[in-house]
């Protein structure tokens, strides 16, 4: 999954977004409104964190600005007021869900997949392929009752093929949902991970290339 964190509280931001990457998530920070609407105007976000009171451009009005775009993004609009009017209106510009500061991380995290999950075709909590077995709530992924033992990037490339249900991903696909902006479309990185993940999964081989084309389950 790949998330906007748009925040302008720096170190609130990098401590959240440290927080979603152990996760599993990309995700791209935005310090200030016409930030934030920029770089959804560049990135195919899956769900973007979104602020109301940003600088530079309220994030009431980013959120209308992406809304009227017609994209795929799931926007979850954060704020310092709880007030049920302010929800109300949160909700009634185009936000999917609405989260009240100071927040549980455990439900921020919650609240990104569940809209994570509405953005697409729904999928069941427990994905499986053969003796594969990967459950993305408690990010635990399993082969023939052993538990493997991936990093966040191995287990979001794992869950994000599975996903697919034998759809064939391209390396720039998966570039751009399961690493952040940071990540060289150039630089050999997808490989090594399939390649890590493919060692860890042990035989018979589960990921399959499909020449000129990308990877499937």
């Amino acid at each position: 999954m790949r998330v906007l964190l748009a925040e302008d509280h720096q170190e609130l931001a990098e401590t959240v977004a440290g927080v979603l990457r152990r996760e599993g998530m990309a995700v791209d920070l935005a310090l200030d409104g016409r930030e934030a609407l920029f770089r959804t105007g560049v990135n195919d976000y899956d769900v973007v964190v979104l602020d109301r009171d940003l600088p530079g451009m309220l994030g009431d009005d980013v959120c209308r600005a992406i809304t009227a775009a017609e994209g795929t993004s799931r926007i979850l609009m954060l704020t310092a007021s709880a007030t049920i009017q302010d929800r109300v209106d949160g909700l009634g510009i185009g936000a999917d869900d609405y989260l009240p500061k100071p927040f549980a991380m455990a439900e921020l995290i919650a609240r990104i997949r569940a809209l994570g999950r509405r953005g697409g075709i729904p999928l069941p909590p427990v994905l499986t392929a053969g003796d594969l077995r990967v459950d993305a709530a408690r990010r635990v992924a399993e082969r023939g009752g052993e538990r493997l033992p991936l990093s966040p990037k191995e287990f979001a490339v794992l869950e994000y093929l599975l996903a697919a249900r034998g759809r064939i991903i391209s390396q720039e696909e998966l570039l751009e949902h399961v690493w952040d902006e940071a990540a060289d479309p150039f630089t050999t990185t997808v490989k090594v991970t399939i390649r890590r993940l493919r060692s860890k999964l042990g035989d018979p081989p589960v990921i399959e290339t499909v020449p000129k084309a990308g990877y499937r389950i």
